[in-house]
């Protein structure tokens, strides 16, 4: 529903934010000039401007005003919708992705923080998103659960469809493996990290069964040996999938620094399995997306146009 709204009624919003504008010491040019109301919520010159900003950075494309305020509306709705079936995501969720963001990226939330600063972006622009995409993600997920499943059978048929992967089939396997980190306190000092290196190196030499890799890295100084994880050649990417090929079975990968150290992976298994290759697993996750964004647009449309939405008279 997208009405105007009278002039007596914009002036008091203006009035409003003016306030509070003026008590957080904010410029008066960042909160005045209102573009939309939403459920009775404002969206403001300012808010459209900070996520153009960041639009920009994200894609590298001048995203149009309207695209940006629609945006901004979407996520309105998405949080009121939220709220409405109790999915409230708390500020340390937030921060808690903000911060998994910025380790994909491998800086800091205080660096990620800084480099959104030094492009005219506060922070909050982006953890506004980032709680949107949250809730939506929740929900969309809960509530059509059922819609969202992707049989087997399916994605045979799929498979099948685009040529099947019978190239796959002889190539694929269940690997069971476990990590082994060499701790090095600062991984900065090359010093250190080399020394670690040369001990790893002569301890991957010397071990010929995962038994004995527990045996020998849960006494040795600095080390940990985790539990076995069992991951399919769909699970793992073509890099570590040749780096696993290539090991016997019973012996360490290659040492790789890592921010914790020096890592090897102990391979106790390698076995064929027909059950999930890397073609299957991607039509698998093709299959989904489309499905939950089919889902998705069509719960928004049904969101929104319950929505109140109102623009300024001019």
């Amino acid at each position: 529903m997208t009405i105007g709204f009278p002039l007596g009624l914009r002036a008091l919003a203006l009035g409003c934010l003016a306030a509070l504008a003026f008590t957080a010491n904010v410029s008066s040019v960042h909160a005045q000039s209102i573009v939309v109301m939403v459920n009775g919520e404002p969206i403001t010159e300012y808010d459209v401007e900070q996520r153009s900003k960041l639009d920009f950075l994200s894609t590298h494309k001048q995203s149009s005003r309207q695209e940006v305020i629609n945006e901004l509306i979407d996520e309105k709705v998405k949080i009121k919708e939220g709220k409405k079936f109790g999915v409230e995501p708390t500020s340390s969720d937030v921060d808690q992705s903000f911060a998994g963001m910025g380790s994909r990226m491998h800086i800091t939330p205080e660096q990620l923080a800084k480099s959104l600063e030094s492009q005219g972006i506060r922070p909050e622009t982006l953890k506004a998103r980032i709680k949107a995409e949250m809730v939506w993600t929740s929900l969309v997920r809960g509530r059509y659960k059922e819609r969202l499943i992707v049989s087997d059978k399916d994605v045979d048929v799929a498979v099948k469809n685009a040529g099947g992967d019978a190239d796959q089939q002889g190539q694929a396997y269940e690997y069971k493996m476990q990590p082994i980190v060499l701790i090095v306190s600062n991984p900065s000092d090359q010093g250190a990290m080399e020394l670690r290196h040369k001990e790893a190196e002569a301890l991957r030499a010397r071990i010929q069964s995962c038994a004995e890799a527990n045996n020998t890295f849960k006494t040795t100084a600095n080390a940990v040996i985790k539990e076995i994880v069992v991951k399919t050649s769909a699970d793992i990417p073509p890099v570590l999938r040749k780096l696993l090929d290539d090991t016997p079975i019973g012996h360490l990968t290659p040492p790789e620094a890592t921010k914790q150290g020096i890592q090897m992976v102990a391979l106790c298994a390698r076995n064929p399995t027909t059950i999930d290759t890397p073609k299957k697993r991607e039509i698998k996750e093709q299959m989904y997306s489309k499905k939950y964004e089919a889902t998705s647009k069509a719960y928004l449309d049904e969101v929104r146009k319950a929505a109140m939405i109102e623009y300024p008279t001019r």
